[in-house]
């Protein structure tokens, strides 16, 4: 019995087993006793990660992989979760215990996965995973280059990101039509902001809408004072902007609507 992919769901069966022993390799077991890998399919990484002295938990939405693993790894059974992590009360299903996430997350839902990792980044200290090899990069980038953006802000304000290793598609069934990207993320000492942080994520994301424009223009919609304005960070764009700075601007912006 195999389960078969399903375009809906975004699946790509990851078949070969040193890269899944290699993603599995990527957690740092620290801080943490508990793993919640999302996707198993048909168990290929989660074969390794319960060689761990890790307590490993799954959730899988779809159904034919839930009985495919129920019936392969029997002592698992009790610890598979047969629902959409996405529309998942986090602090419900693992008793409110700190654990790191895995997978290798489907393409078309990677991206809301981080931003639930942000949301509930008390439990999580860490998540090792596969990405399309663009989103990864995009996630890890520093400031400077065309790749940085929202995403890499609003992670990196709360996560140190790191890039790992490439994977080609054809060690997937059906092969994706482009490369993949391993990253892990190591939640920060400090991971709560020292500024109000809906505003934080209002700024960047406005700043980055307009990506072309320098700060002074992308902001406009804040109505900020002159004086403010004058500040040298409102002639940059935001791509040249580091966390720590948008934090600053984040701040005086605060400041400046007092």
């Amino acid at each position: 019995m195999s389960v078969r992919a399903k375009k809906h769901l975004g699946q790509h069966f990851l078949k070969d087993e040193n890269i899944a022993k290699k993603i599995a390799d990527t957690l740092t077991e620290n801080n943490y006793d508990t793993v919640l890998e999302i996707g198993p399919g048909m168990g290929v990484l989660t074969k390794y990660l319960l060689q761990k002295k890790l307590t490993t938990h799954v959730i899988e939405i779809d159904t034919e992989s839930v009985e495919y693993l129920k019936a392969h790894y029997l002592n698992l059974a009790d610890r598979i979760i047969s629902k959409d992590f996405l529309k998942l009360d986090i602090s419900t299903i693992l008793n409110n215990e700190q654990f790191a996430i895995i997978g290798n997350f489907p393409y078309n839902i990677s991206t809301q996965i981080v931003f639930k990792t942000i949301e509930n980044r008390n439990l999580i200290p860490e998540l090792c995973g596969m990405f399309q090899k663009e989103v990864a990069k995009r996630i890890a980038e520093k400031p400077g280059s065309k790749a940085y953006g929202i995403l890499s802000v609003l992670t990196q304000a709360f996560y140190d990101a790191e890039y790992l290793f490439t994977v080609p598609p054809s060690v997937f069934n059906p092969p994706p039509k482009v490369d993949s990207g391993v990253i892990r993320l190591i939640r920060k000492e400090n991971y709560n902001l020292p500024v109000d942080e809906k505003l934080f994520f209002k700024v960047v994301k406005t700043a980055f809408n307009q990506r072309r424009k320098t700060m002074r223009n992308s902001l406009k919609s804040f109505n900020l004072s002159d004086k403010l304005r004058e500040d040298t960070i409102f002639a940059q764009r935001p791509e040249q902007l580091s966390v720590e700075e948008f934090i600053n601007l984040t701040k005086s912006i605060a400041n400046d609507a007092i």
